[in-house]
């Protein structure tokens, strides 16, 4: 696992003053050291957490390493009343509140969010299969319906719902970490879970991550080696709904198949995200080189059939896999 200096920096961004981390003999450990230590130890779970919130991978990263740059300043006045991880969490969320007013983002999505948010992405397994901490990948509620039925929330009811109903934490604390009465969040909490009650699984158990299985993988195989209408529609069922925006959904079997058997030249890499199976597509346009990352397609399937295919159109979710964002194939001599 990456220490806090390897935390990613944007073009932008200001580091000057960040700690050079260096290895000394534990009766030498400094402030920056346990911060070092608290932060590695949490700093996949936190990534969780800001991806819960935000959405998508890309925001999460951004609010993770602003959470780093707060902590760091703010280090000295870490009382130890709670846990550095508690500690850790409260400056995420409050990061995120804090873009959310920022970028003034105070309007929830109506309709259906597949078919018409941009915001929401998905969020690579291999990130979480990363993760040291034993069992706590196959725990992780990042399954993608939930983190759809979270983006009808407005921000502070989503911190609110994300703190109690998936880390546990007590209405006290909540508002202890948001600066409100306990009454307000136990009113946001209120709010919130009559919201996400309309929109996601009704089983708490369905939230977390699905198990992929072998089936899964070969529908998936199967499904990148497809060309043509006719091998398409041998995996779709009938009902089979394409979401990909902002451009408008495809439904239905004999849709699906001639909008997903267009003769385009597309490279594609099979990998997993929110434990579904997913495509990575590279698209190559007439005349051009180079393949271009262009979509992340997360399949859902049921009774052996493509039910559904959630397609995440741009690069930054092809680069939240750690994949290249273009590439030339060779060609043979």
């Amino acid at each position: 696992m990456a220490g806090l200096g390897s935390v990613v920096a944007g073009p932008g961004d200001d580091l000057s003053e960040a700690p050079v981390l260096r290895c000394e003999p534990e009766d030498r450990m400094t402030d920056v050291h346990w911060l070092e230590r608290a932060y590695d130890d949490h700093r996949r779970e936190l990534h969780v957490h800001c991806y819960r919130l935000a959405g998508n991978v890309a925001d999460a990263d951004d609010i993770l390493q602003e959470t780093y740059l707060r902590a760091w300043k703010a280090r000295d006045a870490f009382e130890k009343r709670a846990s550095a991880r508690t500690w850790l969490y409260r400056i995420a969320t409050n990061v995120f509140l804090d873009t959310r007013k920022a970028a003034k983002r105070r309007t929830v999505p109506t309709g259906d969010i597949f078919e018409r948010s941009t915001e929401i992405g998905p969020y690579p397994d291999a990130l979480l299969d990363d993760d040291p901490q034993a069992g706590l990948a196959a725990n992780e509620t990042v399954e993608l319906a939930l983190i759809a039925a979270l983006m009808y929330l407005p921000a502070r009811q989503r911190t609110a719902f994300v703190l109690r109903d998936i880390n546990g934490w007590t209405p006290g604390e909540i508002a202890e970490a948001l600066d409100i009465p306990t009454t307000t969040a136990n009113s946001l909490l209120q709010r919130a879970r009559k919201t996400v009650r309309r929109h996601a699984p009704a089983d708490p158990q369905d939230w977390r991550r699905p198990e992929l299985t072998a089936e899964d993988e070969e529908i998936l195989r199967r499904y990148a080696a497809a060309r043509s209408p006719e091998d398409f529609r041998a995996l779709l069922a009938d009902d089979v709904r394409i979401t990909m925006p902002p451009d408008p959904a495809v439904t239905g079997v004999d849709a699906a198949a001639k909008f997903l058997g267009r003769p385009l030249d597309w490279r594609t890499l099979p990998a997993s995200a929110n434990g579904r199976p997913a495509l990575i597509g590279y698209l190559r346009q007439a005349g051009s080189p180079h393949y271009e990352a262009h979509v992340v397609d997360v399949l859902r399937i049921s009774d052996g059939k493509i039910a559904e295919s959630n397609a995440f159109i741009g690069t930054h979710h092809v680069a939240a896999f750690g994949l290249p964002l273009t590439f030339e194939e060779k060609r043979q001599e």
